[in-house]
């Protein structure tokens, strides 16, 4: 059984701009990163079920990188986001309220870390991504 982990943010911005930002790559190449050591240097996204989707994180001291690269499942525009990566999947919806747009993300954990630093991994990038929409409007 696949442990799903949830994290999510509230951004005091219209749900447009949310979704604007959490799906344009020039937006996601500046807010995608966990800590100010890293940062993403290339995002693609083909916004359409089976468009692929791609972010090269590296640590900007040089010494390590990664892709992160998935498929979309489900599309519905201001709404949910669904993709695979690998053999894992997430979802992202984004939920409107009195104070902003709830982003809630739900994803399945991986074994080669603990759960709790998946969780805090994910949230900070989660939490970076409502700092710089706010600050964008």
């Amino acid at each position: 059984m696949t442990t799903k982990i949830t994290v999510e943010t509230l951004v005091n911005a219209p749900v447009a701009k949310v979704w604007s930002a959490y799906t344009t790559p020039s937006d996601i190449k500046e807010w995608n990163t966990a800590s100010d050591d890293w940062h993403t240097t290339q995002s693609t996204v083909d916004l359409r079920v089976g468009g692929i989707f791609s972010s090269r994180m590296e640590a900007k001291d040089g010494s390590f990188g990664f892709d992160f690269a998935g498929t979309y499942t489900k599309v519905v525009p201001q709404q949910l986001l669904e993709f695979s990566f690998g053999d894992r999947t997430a979802s992202a919806e984004f939920i409107p309220g009195a104070h902003g747009v709830t982003v809630r993300v739900a994803f399945d954990a991986e074994s080669e870390n603990p759960v709790e630093q998946q969780q805090q991994g994910w949230q900070a990038i989660l939490d970076h991504f409502a700092k710089y929409v706010q600050a964008k409007q």
